[in-house]
């Protein structure tokens, strides 16, 4: 398994490599929902003041609501913080990842000196002392049911179940399980869904005495007073969630219609990216990059290539005529 930490949302490679400035790239290359949602206003103090414990417990509050978890998650700063704390608080020994998905997993294990295995059915996870699921995953949108998991999680001796993306699938979420299932760390994602990344929020959703050891790895104040604003706004909307995900759904269908006219086969995804099978990866990712699109292609498939979604009419004929 490549030790590569590559990512999407590269573009200083993308104009060193291709040219243009950042304001004439349409980036498709993340999986961040590209018509955000819209910011509240935030009182001075959520600049000025050091976040207090009752504003993080009112944000735990929302987001134990949103995701219907019966453990109040802990608040970091995006998901990533979870990722690279999670090595340092789960029980010793060999780590597992699922794969091949989300780099940072293994990078991050390794980093706190694990050894890592990639395996690439569920049933090869067990025993592990500590196992990896990206659920639905990146980038081949391969899902899990919460039962499976569950299942899996009596195998290992911790259970981290990435699901960065899964708020438009509330039904593959095993955050509603987490009152029986003690060993078992659901990560969920705010910036994603929500189009807000530069807010860097994100949750560690797990029972006691795990919860205790992440809040405390990740220290006081991990979260800003405005990512606490911003984050109880949007996780109580839920009409602007019902509406973004059904959108989200017909954009992802949009999506690979245009993909399938340029003669690329769906892999899979979720509906804030796709994931498409081509002939060469390389030269589709330069097609585009020469129409100043910018996609991700990755080092373990010299055939796929992920996009995330366009927004607005002149985004989708811009990627419509690069692929004709």
């Amino acid at each position: 398994m490549s030790g590569a930490r590559d990512h999407g949302g590269d573009l200083d490679r993308a104009m060193a490599e291709f040219g243009g400035a950042a304001h004439e790239w349409l980036d498709l290359s993340t999986g961040i929902n590209p018509r955000p949602y819209p910011l509240p206003p935030l009182r001075p103090r959520d600049w000025t003041a050091l976040p207090t414990g009752a504003a993080l417990d009112a944000l735990a509050r929302s987001a134990a609501r949103a995701y219907g978890s019966p453990v109040l998650p802990v608040p970091l700063a995006g998901a990533q913080a979870a990722v690279q704390i999670v090595p340092h608080v789960a029980p010793p020994g060999p780590a597992r990842v699922l794969g091949p998905t989300y780099n940072e997993h293994a990078a991050a294990l390794r980093a706190a000196g694990r050894r890592v295995l990639q395996v690439a059915a569920p049933g090869d996870l067990a025993g592990a002392a500590v196992a990896v699921v990206v659920n639905p995953n990146n980038p081949d949108g391969r899902r899990h049911t919460p039962a499976a998991l569950a299942v899996l999680a009596g195998k290992v001796g911790c259970l981290v179940v990435d699901e960065s993306f899964a708020d438009p699938n509330p039904a593959l979420s095993l955050a509603p399980r987490l009152a029986t299932l003690d060993n078992v760390i659901v990560l969920r994602s705010f910036g994603k869904f929500y189009g807000l990344a530069g807010v860097r929020l994100g949750f560690a959703l797990t029972a006691q005495p795990l919860a205790r050891r992440i809040a405390a790895a990740a220290g006081p104040w991990a979260v800003s007073g405005p990512a606490i604003a911003v984050g109880r706004a949007a996780l109580a909307d839920t009409a602007w969630q019902a509406g973004t995900t059904a959108r989200l759904a017909r954009d992802a269908a949009r999506l690979d219609a245009l993909a399938e006219g340029a003669g690329w086969a769906l892999v899979g995804g979720t509906s804030l990216f796709r994931t498409y099978d081509t002939a060469d990866s390389a030269a589709a990712q330069t097609r585009l990059a020469r129409d100043r699109i910018w996609s991700r292609i990755f080092p373990y498939s010299a055939r796929w290539i992920r996009l995330g979604l366009p927004d607005g009419d002149a985004a989708w004929q811009r990627l419509l005529r690069a692929l004709g």
